[in-house]
């Protein structure tokens, strides 16, 4: 891959004055050969796959970085559901093997770990209920594990007996992390149509399909996109702006795969997908919300803002696309709340609702993230929410997520500070109706005619 010399210095220019960064370098890793009929022996075997391959993870990222300048702000895991190897530990304590692959993880030095995840859109195994049941108590008493349950696909419909169970489990997950104003959850979402090679944290995990062990690789650039939009012309058309921000995700792509092979050729491992998502980060400039304001909304969730997403979302797709040889993961625009300044400060003064958030996740990359909601909202109220969301991802056939966060005691209007990369949640005002009588129906929702396309 060449690089011109002023791409080169565009580049440094990026990384210096716009944010640009290499989000996560996440190592993907399968873990099917560990099963065992012990807690104990699972454990032993996955600390010992994760020291043998992401020792030398941390070493070689910072030899990049400085090699290359460009900073990588997260090193992380995502290893297969491991949902496939409870099954044969129904009724054993699953947090000593938690506790132990989150020990597995300091000792490598990565951020975050993914994989504590089921797929369960059509229906429950022993060892899945057993695995999302353990689930608070785990991410409770763990600083890297992350868990994600896929509870819907557009070829299964939508489990609604997954999203009842999940709500709970998001309400108890939050009550255990309630001194720190449930940041638990911020390490759970709930999924449809799950992505098997998405390095982005809480949703990362080494799908079926994916190999014993690739490199994926994460990239931001949130203020290298509000940067140039800046630099248009105020009269410049929409087609225009498109152009613009489709040669700028091209340039930032190639960054990241640049990036990306070169970790995985030092680590002699093969290099699986660069994702572009632009991620926002809590730092002024830094922002999604921002950029929809530069294009020409007065302030982000007013009307136009989800026609502006999707314009960002769609050009951020096609550059990517021709600018990798493997773009996978999500790719496209990320508006977690609590992580995007803008949004946050959007929110504060009322422009945008939970509505209008779940309207945009209809053409970004997932869907309601980091959303912070009162403490006292009922558990269904909570599944109706997800339940909304999955049935988006479900009929347009994209992948759309939850990661919401009852804040223990929080009030409409209050602020809680989870600092670093998850920044500060504004605890958002939720409908008070109730769909209490359409979520205790239960069962399942059938997939859409969109399904049948073989």
């Amino acid at each position: 891959m060449w690089f011109t010399e002023h791409e080169v210095f565009e580049l440094i220019r990026m990384v210096e004055v716009e944010h640009l960064d290499i989000r996560t370098v996440t190592l993907a890793l399968h873990v099917r050969d560990c099963a065992a009929s012990s807690v104990e022996e699972v454990a032993k075997k996955i600390e010992e796959k994760i020291l043998f391959y992401a020792s030398s993870l941390l070493s070689v990222c910072q030899e990049v970085e400085e090699a290359f300048g460009i900073p990588i702000v997260n090193k992380r895991l995502a290893l297969t559901p491991l949902s496939l190897l409870a099954d044969s530990l129904v009724g054993q304590d699953l947090l000593p093997l938690a506790l132990r692959i989150d020990q597995a993880g300091e000792k490598v030095g990565v951020d975050y770990i993914g994989g504590f995840s089921a797929l369960v859109h059509k229906g429950f195994t022993k060892g899945e209920l057993h695995l999302i049941r353990s689930i608070p108590e785990v991410l409770s008493s763990t600083k890297r594990l992350c868990s994600s349950v896929n509870v819907a696909s557009t070829k299964s419909g939508i489990n609604m007996d997954a999203v009842h169970l999940m709500a709970a489990v998001i309400q108890e997950t939050a009550e255990k992390t309630k001194a720190q104003g449930g940041i638990g959850c911020a390490k759970l979402v709930v999924f449809a149509n799950m992505p098997e090679d998405n390095p982005f944290v809480a949703g990362a995990c080494a799908g079926m399909g994916e190999p014993e062990c690739t490199v994926n690789i994460g990239v931001s650039g949130p203020g290298v996109i509000r940067a140039a939009l800046e630099k248009l012309p105020k009269d410049a058309s929409l087609g225009e702006v498109a152009e613009l921000l489709k040669r700028l995700a091209f340039k930032i792509t190639r960054a990241g795969e640049l990036i990306g092979r070169e970790v995985a050729k030092r680590l002699g491992l093969p290099f699986g997908i660069v994702d572009l998502s632009l991620a926002p980060t809590p730092a002024l400039g830094d922002s999604i919300a921002n950029i929809i304001e530069v294009m020409g909304i007065e302030s982000c969730g007013a009307f136009g803002t989800t026609a502006a997403l999707a314009l960002l979302t769609d050009a951020v797709k096609k550059g990517g696309a021709m600018a990798g040889s493997y773009v996978g993961g999500l790719s496209g625009a990320f508006i977690p709340v609590s992580e995007d300044a803008g949004m946050v400060q959007a929110a504060k003064k009322g422009s945008l609702s939970l509505e209008k958030l779940e309207a945009m996740t209809s053409v970004c990359s997932v869907g309601l993230d980091m959303v912070a909601i009162p403490g006292d909202t009922p558990i269904e109220t909570i599944a109706a929410i997800i339940a909304d969301e999955m049935a988006i991802g479900v009929v347009n056939q994209k992948t759309t997520a939850v990661r919401i966060i009852p804040v223990p005691g929080g009030k409409v209007g209050e602020e809680v500070k989870f600092g670093g990369l998850l920044g500060n949640a504004y605890v958002m005002e939720v409908n008070p109706f109730s769909a209490k009588g359409f979520i205790q129906r239960g069962g399942r929702i059938p997939p859409p005619i969109q399904s049948l396309n073989n």
